[in-house]
């Protein structure tokens, strides 16, 4: 019925509610944020996503109840929080040894030359024997 309003009756279903809330939320932060990404250069080319950080995914099948979820739902912890990142400007290069005389740490020390923490060599505190 129309202008009646039940106490049970729902005026606005929940999506609705949170997008009005992420829309206000957004209202508040978009300065900072267009600042932020000035601040830092970001070009409007970059590759830039939107993550969400502070989840979990249960990996053990339940019934599908909020105490046994089904398996691969993700739970968005109470301090969950959103990550903007640059693809473009996250270069991932693997170290590469370009000077051969550089040895790795564990190379530079001889195994006999290696002390404990008491001092004595190595071997004579292993404990066997």
């Amino acid at each position: 019925m129309l202008g009646n309003l039940e106490p049970d009756e729902s005026v606005m279903d929940d999506s609705l509610i949170a997008s009005r809330k992420s829309a206000a939320v957004m209202k508040a932060l978009h300065d900072d944020i267009k600042d932020t990404i000035a601040k830092l250069g970001w070009d409007c080319y970059d590759d830039v996503v939107v993550e969400v950080g502070g989840t979990s995914v249960y990996m053990i099948d339940g019934a599908g109840t909020k105490w046994a979820p089904k398996k691969g739902t993700r739970k968005y912890n109470k301090d969950a929080f959103i990550v903007i990142k640059n693809l473009s400007r996250n270069p991932t290069v693997p170290s590469i040894n370009d000077d051969p005389e550089r040895l790795q740490h564990h190379s530079k020390v001889e195994a006999s030359e290696q002390q404990s923490d008491s001092g004595e060599p190595a071997n004579e505190h292993s404990g066997a024997g």
